[in-house]
């Protein structure tokens, strides 16, 4: 019984938030602070403000790419330094891992300045590439470290059966290893994912033109001057969550195997 009521616990302490934030989303201004679980009359006009006062839809379109770049970059940069690392023996090979794990320890402020100045000196300031280069820096690592230490539970016999029939180092790589790979490969592109989906402080600081904002961005720059619409930032937020949501419920069985893979030899 215990066991049941710990998880029960745990359910309502993750979901409520979020409950929480669609029941505000629903509620106009003079009604934020009543304490309603189910709101009678829903003010479904919020989520037509949120894409009427700014370009929101612009703004999901944005995240999007981004995201969806960020994915794309890392992990055809991943695979390949994954693969020379976890597959092949040079000298420095641990020196570079630990340097890899190193760069990822970094926090966002640390590296904001250089950041921001590579980003300006390149011409990327106010564009989707800037960003896109800055999310890879704290992506990259992460996802190659962890395809590193997948790539090495794979037996070496399956490598040596396509070497002794005469496969290339590339055809090894894409046709045998990237197979064995895709519960690996979408657990880090989720993680890279929904890291870039929801990043903000790079937005904030290299994005200044309400058509090139990202979500997070977009949701911040609606809070206005003075006064803070709370039912638009929930109505913003739920629409930022939903997407997320639906792609990691979709992949929730790859994310846990690629989790638990490599964890037991045998």
């Amino acid at each position: 019984l215990s066991i049941y009521l710990s998880a029960f616990i745990i359910v309502v302490l993750c979901v409520f938030p979020f409950y929480w934030a669609i029941v505000s989303s629903l509620k106009t201004g003079s009604d934020l602070f009543k304490v309603d679980f189910f709101p009678l009359n829903p003010a479904w006009q919020n989520y037509i403000t949120v894409f009427t006062e700014q370009p929101f839809g612009l703004n999901i379109l944005n995240s999007t790419l981004i995201a969806t770049g960020t994915v794309s970059v890392c992990l055809f940069l991943a695979v390949g330094a994954a693969y020379a690392l976890g597959r092949l023996n040079f000298h420095g090979r641990k020196r570079i891992l630990f340097l890899i794990l190193s760069i990822s320890m970094f926090p966002q402020v640390a590296v904001l300045s250089g950041m921001f100045e590579l980003v300006r000196s390149l011409n990327l300031y106010n564009t989707i590439y800037g960003l896109m280069v800055s999310y890879l820096t704290f992506t990259l690592p992460f996802t190659t470290w962890i395809l590193t230490t997948f790539m090495r539970q794979i037996p070496r016999e399956i490598e040596e059966a396509a070497i002794i029939d005469g496969a290339s180092p590339w055809t090894i790589c894409v046709k045998i290893l990237l197979p064995l790979m895709w519960p690996a490969l979408v657990t880090t592109g989720l993680l890279s994912f929904i890291a870039a989906w929801n990043e903000f402080l790079f937005s904030l600081m290299f994005l200044d033109n309400p058509n090139s904002f990202t979500l997070s961005r977009a949701i911040q720059y609606l809070s206005g001057d003075a006064e803070t619409p709370r039912q638009y930032l929930m109505a913003g937020s739920v629409v930022v969550t939903l997407p997320v949501l639906f792609i990691f419920v979709y992949f929730e069985k790859y994310l846990v195997s690629g989790l638990t893979a490599g964890s037991v030899k045998g």
